[in-house]
């Protein structure tokens, strides 16, 4: 941290004074707190109590996220060896007559406003499940098709690894590989391939859960469905995600990947929403792949690399002419079988787009490489020092009749005027019925809606600057009625929580009843136990 500060120019003496009593305050907040000696006694009667630790290391890596914002000390991290070794100590905690003890899953932590977090609870550490835990296996069945189990713990990378060989793949992703698929599943699972196959919860089976009474119950469409339709999309909130049977189709080699300029913002969700509208999953002429972004001089680093070098002097000028330019993304997936034809079918597709003329830029990559983009920048920013960062990030999903309206107010008067923002902006349509309203997951009630991401990078020092951007943003769509949902939601109150799910805020406090009555899983929420307040924010 002290590194960071004194790499920045700006960084003034009194600055770095107050960093290093923040990291004081910090080393004192992140101290175990002592296990009472009956809960101590108790844990150690446990078969599981070799895999449990309350080593410094151990609980100061399980009070952080990827957002690096929120900071929340438990009593002790699980590290379990089986599933079974997360549902004893799900059933102690249900059966304890006096304070209940809560329980937080952990994958990667790639949480950003600690709803991996237990203060004072146990947080199991999913990834130690390593090769004991359910691996990915691929299978066939006549009505199904491939579909491969995969263990909760798994990297949705090493499930592209392993599927591979088998010349299949998920149809559906997200952005970024190196997360869980219990996690992804826990919330939703969106990327550019949404509006055609889907979210991720819309492409699974069957799924192995730990509910928050410690039964340990395989779920589907048909055996358990409440279960089922409740963890897709839940947030943790009704069990933890062991494994997961996900549907698989065939593996592409190659990607087309294109992008396209726009200075007007009609024309790109006119582009947008035309390419979105040829989503069968059997269709030839679609795409497979629909982003956008929001490209501004400020947040350059952030999307320039995909460009050519001799492209730069150019881009940026036509930056700097428009202040605000977008940014249409495309790929089109092919293999031996439609090489020959992929270029053609691409052309047909995007030959009714308005983007700027001789703005329009494609690359040839294979299709793993193409998924696993992200990861390229990650590993730059990571030898820059700059990806340990804290991360105040808001995503957003904002109904079609308002983008225009979100793009002046949000856009133009709040993001372009304070002129801070140096991360990716997203901004891209889905389609509303390839998603299943059975599922905890909610989008606005609209046909076509779009997410809106905001994905910050900030210092220590100014991470608050960023989040008080993120709260006018919402505070703007309040005051316009534009009836937006947050996306890994972060709320306070009872009443925001019921804003948030309305229709399905009845539904959602049954299954919680049902699978979780005394409201021990993912405390970090903050969504039945609204009480809980975060104990430290840098």
């Amino acid at each position: 941290m002290l590194e960071m500060a004194q790499n920045r120019p700006m960084a003034s003496r009194c600055m770095i004074i107050t960093l290093i009593t923040m990291s004081t305050l910090l080393s004192m907040v992140c101290q175990p707190k002592l296990l009472t000696d009956s809960l101590y006694q108790d844990l150690l009667s446990l078969p599981i109590a070799d895999n449990l630790h309350v080593d410094p290391e151990s609980i100061r890596e399980a009070s952080v996220d990827f957002g690096l914002i929120v900071r929340e000390t438990p009593a002790a991290v699980l590290h379990p060896s089986r599933p079974e070794d997360i549902a004893i100590l799900v059933a102690f905690a249900y059966n304890r007559p006096s304070t209940p003890l809560t329980i937080s899953a952990r994958g990667c932590g790639h949480s950003v406003q600690g709803q991996a977090m237990a203060r004072d609870g146990v947080v199991v550490d999913m990834t130690s499940l390593g090769n004991k835990g359910s691996r990915t296996t691929v299978s066939w069945s006549p009505s199904l098709g491939h579909y491969a189990d995969v263990g909760g713990q798994q990297l949705w990378i090493d499930v592209l690894e392993e599927t591979l060989k088998h010349d299949v793949a998920p149809v559906s992703w997200t952005d970024y590989l190196y997360l869980t698929v219990g996690g992804t599943l826990s919330n939703a699972g969106i990327s550019g391939e949404t509006f055609r196959y889907g979210p991720q919860i819309n492409n699974v089976y069957e799924m192995d859960v730990i509910t928050g009474t410690g039964d340990y119950l395989t779920c589907s469409h048909d055996k358990n469905p409440e279960l089922f339709y409740a963890a897709l999309g839940g947030l943790g909130q009704f069990g933890i995600i062991t494994r997961a049977r996900v549907a698989l189709g065939p593996a592409p080699k190659r990607a087309k990947w294109v992008k396209m300029l726009y200075s007007d913002f009609s024309a790109f969700t006119m582009g947008q929403e035309h390419l979105i509208s040829r989503h069968g999953r059997d269709q030839d002429e679609a795409m497979d792949y629909v982003e956008g972004s929001l490209l501004m001089r400020r947040n350059s680093g952030s999307w320039i690399s995909f460009f050519s070098p001799s492209d730069h002097q150019r881009l940026m000028s036509l930056v700097t002419e428009h202040e605000l330019l977008y940014c249409i993304e495309v790929a089109k997936f092919y293999d031996e079988r439609t090489q020959s034809t992929v270029d053609k079918d691409l052309e047909m597709i995007l030959k009714d787009l308005s983007h700027v003329p001789e703005f329009m830029f494609e690359k040839d990559v294979a299709y793993v490489d193409f998924l696993n983009r992200v990861r390229v920048s990650e590993l730059k920013l990571q030898g820059q020092g700059l990806w340990n960062v804290p991360h105040p990030w808001l995503n957003l999903f904002v109904p079609k009749s308002r983008i225009a309206n979100f793009n002046t107010g949000a856009f133009k008067n709040i993001v372009l005027k304070k002129n801070i923002t140096t991360g990716t902006v997203l901004i891209y349509p889905m389609n509303k019925n390839k998603w299943d309203d059975r599922m905890s997951a909610v989008i606005p009630d609209e046909d076509v809606f779009y997410t809106v991401g905001f994905l910050h990078s900030s210092g220590f020092e100014d991470w608050q600057e960023f989040d008080l951007q993120n709260k006018e943003v919402l505070l703007f769509c309040e005051d316009n009625g534009i009836k937006v949902k947050q996306y890994l939601p972060n709320y306070n109150t009872e009443r925001e929580w019921m804003q948030h799910f309305g229709p399905k805020w009845r539904t959602f406090q049954e299954g919680k009843a049902q699978f979780d009555p005394k409201m021990l899983l993912s405390p970090g929420q903050r969504i039945f136990n609204h009480n809980y307040k975060h104990g430290f924010e840098l």
